[in-house]
């Protein structure tokens, strides 16, 4: 029988789990690591870049609303602010990525085994803050993961409505919450390699489509770029962005999926990098072609004539927002798992009925509150501010504030960032400005349009933003 062999290494101050799998050289295990079992620095690559590029928004939102975020912020502030807040998120994503390895290291100093165990956020809190981080850390990232999910839904029932309008987008999205339920047979972040890879090339493919398809297409007729000319829609639109590059929640389990987690510090900075050459050139390229009339239409892809092109980004889109609920919902699956005491059971059937439960509200959210568009930046300005931006911060400054911390901390500032005093002044200038821009500003815009939305479509709208057939 194959044996599993688990090796301690100690690099530099950190101490890893790399594990050797018996037999390695097996057909069976070579097929296993190619397309199912991966934890390299490439998995996680695969995994933050598609997992940026439409857990951004969860991609349909990242790439098909974008736009929309441009015709009510105009142009320069949209460039602008997606390089503000890439940066910003990436740097979030490199505290986060700092405490999970402070805390893995402390434990595993303490002899604790993570074998059977997939590390979270919010233990990663309760390990270097107390219970009351733990609750804070819970309940945000859990509610921020639950709504993720949510626009997933939606995101397929507005794209596949593109290519098959006979059925509207209510029933369309009763179809994919059932497909989407399938996911609970997937076990962790460690199976999502080949799906990862897909995801990507599927988000590139929409991206240039989107860019290539309104350069050809050309400016409307009487178009006008008339944004921004109101406070409401440049602070939900700042917020849409903002929960663009707040695709981090799932920081900490794509870090425990791989097998040298302290190389995960840059893979967030460079998948940034990769998806706003995406991001920047889809967007700017749909609102210079159609304007204002974008903010009528949340979902890029309603605006460009029907063609083989776009019926196969609208297919990958759907396919790619499945992989996406897969990455939304994982770590829901793992809170769901270890409160009901099964986590660490070997049986993927048992898991797999055991996290059923978790699926249902998402499909319930999903047909009360179908507005693609104004969800996310509600989200995004409610929880994500929070979720990924305000509390890695504190947490971060907390957690090193004693002199005793910052000597014996696994990873220390770099020099060029001015060393503590360099880090601190940065966490602090991101609490500030989140606190006030995403979560004041960006709430009080993004709660008045997503009420609009509801005054003017209703809940359990049958088919929003449809256009009305003769």
């Amino acid at each position: 029988m194959a044996s599993e062999k688990v090796e301690t290494v100690v690099a530099g101050n950190y101490v890893e789990m790399e594990r050797e799998e018996g037999d390695s050289k097996s057909a069976k295990n070579k097929l296993s690591n190619l397309f199912w079992h991966g934890g390299s620095v490439y998995d996680a690559w695969f995994s933050c870049a598609s997992n940026q590029a439409h857990f951004l928004h969860f991609v349909a939102q990242v790439l098909l609303t974008l736009p929309y975020s441009f015709s009510q912020l105009g142009m320069l502030s949209g460039i602008l602010f997606q390089l503000f807040y890439g940066l910003m998120g990436s740097w979030t994503a490199y505290l986060i990525s700092l405490l999970y390895v402070e805390y893995r290291t402390r434990k595993e100093r303490e002899k604790v085994d993570f074998r059977n165990h997939v590390i979270q956020w919010f233990e990663v809190l309760d390990g270097l803050l107390g219970k009351h981080w733990r609750n804070i850390g819970l309940f945000f990232n859990c509610t921020f993961l639950l709504f993720g999910s949510v626009i997933q839904l939606i995101a397929c029932a507005s794209n596949i409505y593109y290519i098959n309008d006979n059925l509207d987008k209510r029933t369309w999205t009763y179809i994919f919450g059932a497909c989407c339920a399938t996911t609970v047979f997937i076990p962790s972040f460690h199976n999502y390699r080949v799906w990862s890879f897909l995801g990507l090339m599927m988000t590139s493919y929409t991206a240039w489509y989107l860019t290539i398809a309104s350069l050809l297409h050309g400016q409307i007729d009487g178009v006008k770029h008339s944004g921004p000319n109101k406070m409401v829609l440049y602070f939900t639109g700042a917020t849409n962005i903002l929960y663009t590059f707040g695709g981090h929640a799932v920081t900490v389990e794509i870090m425990h999926a791989m097998w040298k987690p302290q190389k995960f510090k840059m893979i967030y900075l460079i998948a940034t990098l990769y998806v706003l050459t995406l991001t920047l050139p889809s967007a700017s390229a749909v609102y210079w072609a159609f304007g204002d009339l974008l903010l009528t239409h949340s979902n890029a892809l309603s605006l460009l004539p029907r063609s083989g092109f776009r019926d196969t980004a609208v297919i990958l889109m759907l396919i790619h927002q499945f992989i996406t609920f897969g990455f939304a919902c994982t770590p829901l699956y793992f809170v769901w798992e270890k409160f009901i005491g099964v986590h660490e059971t070997k049986s993927v059937f048992k898991r797999a009925l055991a996290r059923l439960p978790v699926v249902i509200p998402i499909w319930f959210l999903a047909i009360i509150f179908p507005f693609f568009g104004p969800i996310n930046s509600t989200v995004g300005s409610l929880l994500v501010s929070f979720t990924v931006y305000i509390i890695p911060s504190l947490a971060h400054m907390i957690t090193f504030a004693p002199s005793s911390a910052r000597e014996n901390a696994v990873e220390r500032p770099p020099s060029f960032l001015g060393g503590w005093a360099g880090m601190y002044s940065i966490n602090i200038f991101v609490v500030v400005w989140v606190l006030i821009v995403g979560f004041g500003f960006g709430g009080w815009a993004s709660m008045l349009n997503f009420i609009q939305q509801i005054n003017t479509f209703g809940l359990f709208t049958k088919c929003y933003q449809c256009p009305h057939k003769a």
